[in-house]
């Protein structure tokens, strides 16, 4: 047993027993902690909650290593992605949070007065969060799978048992400190084996002013090398699918079932902006850091390992290709390995590169220790949207609305487990890579919520018929394009199945408005609650003027 597993297990361990004792301590105990945490969180650390839940594996594990691989495209993923915060901030999360719902369904089901559109919706989050709770899974393989050097698909199942449990057991109270947590973990993780690269590098230890430089000296390699220039635009993909993807990433941000619910857990409108602003520095860190991640990273590849002896290449490279994640062949048999010759998995460029750098075996442990804080912490969250959607939307607000707060709970965590193995058995063999399989999810979010959302919050005029047909169609359209663009090669202006959420959306939001144009207006009771929602807290509308409340 080596030095290297010992501290990482060790740190792993230290961690896990840290936000088990956060769940045990912060035990829901009535419906409202369970789903919105009592309603009692400080803008500050909902913040950093927030952070954590959107920090994904996808954003901690696959994003440096998809922005290494694809260069200037990839950076589509940081701006859709922070993008979509922005959009979230300003346009829905006050207004939701004032409705004073627990999970998004419950609110489309309210604000249409239909249980169908309630049923659809939480339907919709169940399908959402599961997909993108696979890539978490899948992450959460990548990493244990290389620290006990074993098969990620056993990984994914150690995994898929810790979640299940604590997610079950702590609720929204308990996962919101347990996120506040890892958080910490997960963004010192990130930012202290990117510091010393730059130092190592550069000699300056602000990584995001001296990567530029670094970015400089790749283009002349790329040149020498002849292949295509890290930074030129549209190498891998086209225009249209670059701005295809930004769109589905931003609007399925502002749709995402398991963000929206955190904006439940503050007492007040103005904490939900703070929480939003609070959130988007939290973010800023990682994804202004990722790029730099990208290009050191690539850097070292393409200098100390590409061009070396395969027989001579450095010790961490045989653990990564027993993981199945790296592939060294010496394709034109001369004994030196290509840069073409090296094929290396976006998904273990942030777990690998402690060990390219040489950073030390106390880096490498955290690095592995934060990767599994932000597989766990997303994942939470998507089990607790999951379980909400099942338990509170349809079991109590449709099949049993006079079960008791014990039943309700049980409920509750019984559909985490039984979630959270079924997406478990499809991680074991995921069918893309962690970024992909994320980016589906917020297609499908930006095809079905954002447009409800929208519209449910912003036109008064949008109806219960509207409501329903748009997140339908949404959905087919977004799903069918999926399918035909992944497996069929069909595709619209070169847009291939990660922007999918454009049509979707725009699908939606015609059909909701021409479905909702056509047939009967709400009544005035729901139209002046929806003119409510705008103003703050204190202020309500009623007969075509605004009132304050006293």
């Amino acid at each position: 047993m080596d030095a290297q597993f010992l501290v990482s297990i060790t740190f792993i361990i230290a961690t896990f027993g840290l936000y088990i004792g956060i769940a045990v301590y912060n035990k829901a105990k009535e419906t409202s902690d369970f789903y919105v945490a009592g309603r009692g969180v400080p803008p500050i650390f909902n913040g950093m909650a927030i952070g954590a839940d959107w920090m994904s594996a996808a954003s901690f594990i696959g994003m440096a290593g998809t922005i290494m691989l694809l260069g200037y495209d990839g950076l589509a993923y940081i701006m859709g992605w922070t993008g979509g915060y922005l959009l979230l901030t300003f346009l829905l999360a006050p207004q939701l949070r004032k409705y004073g719902r627990y999970t998004v369904p419950e609110f489309i089901g309210d604000r249409y007065n239909s249980h169908t559109a309630r049923v659809i919706a939480a339907i919709c989050t169940i399908i959402i969060s599961f997909t993108y709770s696979i890539g978490q899974l899948s992450g959460s393989g990548v990493v244990i799978g290389r620290l006990l050097e074993i098969d990620a698909r056993i990984g994914t199942m150690i995994g898929v048992v810790l979640i299940a449990f604590y997610a079950a057991f702590g609720g929204m109270k308990g996962i919101t400190w347990t996120q506040v947590a890892q958080y910490i973990i997960l963004i010192i993780a990130y930012l202290v084996p990117v510091i010393f690269m730059s130092l190592q590098i550069t000699g300056n230890p602000a990584p995001w002013l001296s990567y530029g430089k670094i970015v400089g000296e790749m283009g002349e390699l790329d040149r020498q090398l002849g292949i295509s220039e890290y930074f030129a635009p549209f190498t891998n993909g086209t225009k249209w699918q670059f701005l295809a993807l930004m769109f589905t990433l931003m609007a399925g941000t502002a749709g995402l079932p398991h963000v929206i619910v955190r904006f439940y857990t503050v007492s007040t409108m103005k904490a939900a902006r703070w929480s939003g602003a609070w959130a988007l520095l939290f973010i800023g860190l990682l994804y202004l850091s990722a790029p730099a991640y990208a290009a050191f990273s690539r850097f070292i590849l393409m200098t100390n390992v590409a061009g070396q002896r395969i027989s001579e290449l450095p010790a961490w490279t045989e653990t990564w290709v027993n993981t199945g994640k790296l592939q060294v062949a010496d394709g034109n048999g001369d004994g030196i390995l290509q840069w073409s010759e090296l094929i290396i998995a976006n998904d273990i460029v942030v777990m690998a590169t402690p060990e390219i750098a040489n950073l030390g075996m106390f880096v490498i442990g955290l690095v592995a220790a934060g990767a599994m804080a932000a597989a766990l912490s997303t994942a939470g969250g998507l089990m607790i949207s999951i379980s909400s959607s099942f338990a509170h939307d349809i079991y109590y607000r449709v099949l049993r609305p006079n079960a008791t707060e014990k039943k309700r709970l049980s409920v509750a965590r019984w559909s985490i487990v039984i979630a959270t193995l079924l997406a478990g058995l499809i991680a074991l063999n995921p069918p893309g890579a962690i970024t992909q399989i994320v980016a589906w999810a917020f297609a499908l979010a930006s095809g079905t919520f954002f447009p409800a959302l929208l519209l449910g919050v912003w036109w008064k005029r949008s109806n219960t018929p509207g409501v329903i047909s748009g997140m339908l169609v949404g959905l087919a359209v977004t799903l069918a394009y999926i399918f035909a663009a992944k497996y069929g090669g069909f595709t619209i202006a070169g847009i291939i199945d990660t922007g999918a959420g454009v049509f979707g959306a725009a699908a939606a939001i015609i059909t909701n408005i021409i479905v909702s144009l056509s047939t009967k207006a709400p009544s005035q009771q729901l139209q002046e609650e929806v003119i409510n929602l705008r103003y703050p807290e204190q202020m309500n509308y009623k007969d075509g003027e605004v009132w304050i409340d006293n």
